[in-house]
């Protein structure tokens, strides 16, 4: 057996069959292990198309300040900057094709995450759900566990590597996978409003929120599957401005501006 091989079979076999989030966060923390979901839009910062390197750059370093803390994060971007599958199908495209390009996009993405959190000298792993050996780890949920025991971020790409599902879905489904105790929502704006404050100067700003709170009233912060999936594993969903600097610490002491959906002090 190769040694490649042995190091592989070792640490998965040191893995209990289902993943527990430890249960004592680092002091003065809320959590100790949480998944940041952002838009591949939110990469862009000024430009109008593909990545912005300053702004990769300043999102990196949000994450490397958290798991400076202590806090073992794993990551979903979106590929909405690159390729968004539902624009493809809605002019023409046959909906899995265009799905299917999504998920690479989410791969590229992923890895000019990757390069900037290690060049800040954060050890990162990238996880595709699309096998892509040549540049990234296929999704094993045990050794992405792993991984996080060891201190590394984890990037999920290729979504749930199945057409139809959005990225929102995705992060829902690796946070349960992983026995998260938290889903960080990095959006636009400091949390969940009754209407897009941008257009809605008046629009109100929730402080908290149930998940079936965000289902009744459609409430466009995550889409229904994601949200259905979170509650019914017991996981908070905190949305909070990834443009706002240092806020995601912030976020995780329990200070800032941000809306919780569910309750935060809920664990898996």
């Amino acid at each position: 057996m190769s040694k490649a091989g042995a190091s592989s079979t070792v640490a998965e076999g040191e893995h209990p069959s289902v993943a527990h989030a430890p249960a004592s966060p680092p002091p003065g923390l809320l959590y100790k292990r949480v998944l940041l979901k952002i838009s591949g839009e939110a990469l862009m910062g000024s430009r109008d198309y593909g990545l912005e390197p300053a702004t990769v750059n300043r999102v990196a370093k949000e994450v490397q300040a958290v798991h400076a803390l202590g806090v073992e994060c794993c990551l979903v971007i979106g590929g909405g900057n690159i390729f968004r599958g539902i624009a493809g199908a809605s002019e023409g495209m046959q909906r899995a094709s265009a799905d299917y390009m999504g998920m690479l996009a989410t791969i590229m993405n992923a890895l000019a995450m990757q390069n900037a959190l290690e060049q800040l000298g954060v050890d990162t792993r990238v996880l595709s759900a699309i096998p892509m050996q040549s540049v990234c780890e296929p999704y094993i949920r045990r050794r992405a566990v792993r991984h996080l025991e060891k201190g590394r971020v984890v990037i999920f790409a290729a979504g749930t590597g199945n057409p139809y599902f959005t990225t929102d879905t995705a992060a829902a489904l690796r946070a349960s996978e992983m026995g998260c105790q938290a889903l960080l929502k990095g959006t636009k704006v400091d949390g969940v409003y009754s209407a897009d404050p941008k257009f809605h100067k008046d629009a109100e700003r929730y402080q908290q929120l149930s998940h079936q709170d965000v289902l009744a009233r459609d409430l466009k912060v995550m889409d229904a599957t994601a949200i259905a999936l979170a509650r019914d594993n017991g996981i908070p969903i905190i949305v909070f401005s990834i443009h706002a600097p240092g806020m995601m610490a912030e976020v995780l002491q329990d200070r800032g501006r941000f809306t919780v959906i569910g309750n935060r002090h809920e664990k898996i």
